[in-house]
Formats: C-alpha cells, structure tokens, sequence
C-alpha cells in the first residue's frame, strides 16, 4: 500500500496506470456518484 502498489490509487498516479480506483474520468465519476447520492 505505498508508490509502488498497482491497486491502490496512490500506485497507479506514480506508475500512470489506471482501473477501477483511479477511472481515466475521475470528474465526471464524482458528478454520477453524487447525483446518486442525492436520490
């Protein structure tokens, strides 16, 4: 769980991958999350 962990988010911003924990839209995932949230 540190710079070099694929799965955490922190690991995928140093290696500049992405997946599930970091979406390439991360913005547009907030606004979806939160007009669930809101319902």
């Amino acid at each position: 769980m540190g710079k070099g962990d694929r799965k955490s988010r922190k690991g995928k911003i140093i290696l500049g991958s992405y997946g599930k924990k970091r979406p390439r839209k991360a913005s547009k995932a907030y606004s979806a999350a939160a007009e669930k949230s809101k319902d």
